[in-house]
């Protein structure tokens, strides 16, 4: 069994880690840290901290899952490693990569694992995509495209438009999800740039952001996202010398395989229905049983170097 402390007690949180951790049989939610211990209300026989320091030197925690506005990342995290927990911390990791590396050498020199949240390693698509692509099905990957468009975040999010606590706009907030999922694809990039502007809305963060990163073999990544388009778009293809995957859109349950003769074939491969149960169960198993993690942090600092090459670029 796993004690989590839950830092925070946001929309993604309330929706879907805390109804992960209530629904993984070896899970308990043991406390949670909040300013305002009423929000607990809805969680009976869990305990509310309203400090770090004291919440972390309760010995019935095990983990700590970090939830809070990316500024408070690196700091909460080692704090928990200091303080012998293990860590499963919201994406992306940090506000720049140099801070993202602070993480990692608590990590390692702690004995604890350290987790991020980039659940869509996890969609059994992504997965079924992965094992297509080693088995040659589309030759040679050349080029992935990514985006993701849609309006302004609600306002129960609207931390995400101040860069002191965000660190950027879309780039930050979704192009984080795709860019991992390119590199859990086709691994570590070895160059990145991209363009970053406000094309319609006058905010302290971008509303546009396009990335370019490139892989070994030659291999081209583009991922755009968007908070000024009233059209959404969730799309994702990968291009190969002798076929194409298309997983439009990304968050549903399409595979569809183009190959080399033209013929075209489809899968149904539904993520779960809370995104964030398949990673708390992964975590769970990882840190019980000693099964592999699904994002350890050391590849998912990879997108935080490419984000760092974008914001150089400007």
């Amino acid at each position: 069994m796993l004690n989590w402390l839950v830092i925070g007690i946001g929309d993604i949180t309330r929706r879907r880690v805390l109804p992960a951790i209530l629904a993984e049989p070896r899970s308990k939610l043991h406390a949670i840290l909040t300013r305002d211990p009423r929000k607990i209300e809805p969680y009976p026989n869990t305990i509310a901290y309203t400090g770090l320091a004291t919440a972390l030197a309760d010995p019935a925690i095990d983990a700590v899952y970090v939830a809070t506005p990316v500024s408070m990342h690196a700091a909460q995290t080692i704090a928990s490693l200091r303080a012998n927990k293990h860590v499963l911390c919201e994406k992306p990791v940090a506000m720049d990569y140099a801070q993202a590396e602070t993480m990692l050498t608590a990590a390692f020199a702690s004995d604890r694992l350290l987790g991020i949240a980039y659940y869509r390693r996890l969609y059994p698509k992504l997965l079924r995509a992965k094992q297509l692509i080693a088995e040659g099905a589309i030759g040679q990957p050349v080029l992935a495209e990514a985006n993701y468009h849609g309006w302004l975040e609600s306002p129960d999010r609207g931390w995400l438009k101040d860069p002191a606590l965000a660190g950027g706009g879309p780039l930050y907030d979704t192009a984080s999800h795709r860019i991992d999922a390119c590199n859990f694809l086709f691994g570590r990039p070895l160059r990145a740039t991209g363009l970053l502007s406000n094309a319609l809305h006058d905010l302290p963060v971008e509303d546009s952001a396009t990335t370019l990163v490139e892989y070994s073999n030659g291999l081209h990544a583009v991922v755009d996202v968007r908070w000024n388009s009233r059209i959404p778009r969730d799309q994702f293809r990968i291009v190969g010398s002798e076929g194409e995957i298309g997983l439009d859109p990304l968050n549903g349950p399409t595979l569809r395989l183009l190959d080399g003769q033209g013929h075209l074939l489809e899968e149904q491969l539904p993520p779960h229905a809370n995104v964030h149960y398949p990673l708390i169960e992964n975590f769970v198993a990882a840190v019980l049983d000693g099964a592999p993690l699904a994002c350890p942090l050391d590849q998912a600092i990879w997108t935080d170097w490419v984000t760092q090459q974008v914001k150089d670029a400007q």
